[in-house]
């Protein structure tokens, strides 16, 4: 219980809560970033496809 009493007590300890709420957030970003241009990445090889078979 000491550690999450320094962790939002004092300011380094803030500071850490910041930091990893902010990488938290970063990571999530990044995941649906990535997710949404590989979907996007196979919707146009298959439109690329498509028009070269045709």
């Amino acid at each position: 219980m000491e550690a999450f009493k320094i962790l939002f007590s004092t300011s380094t300890g803030l500071m850490s809560l910041g930091v990893i709420v902010f990488i938290i957030g970063m990571g999530w970003f990044f995941a649906r970033m990535f997710a949404r241009k590989m979907r996007e990445d196979g919707e146009a090889a298959k439109a690329r496809d498509a028009a070269q078979r045709r």
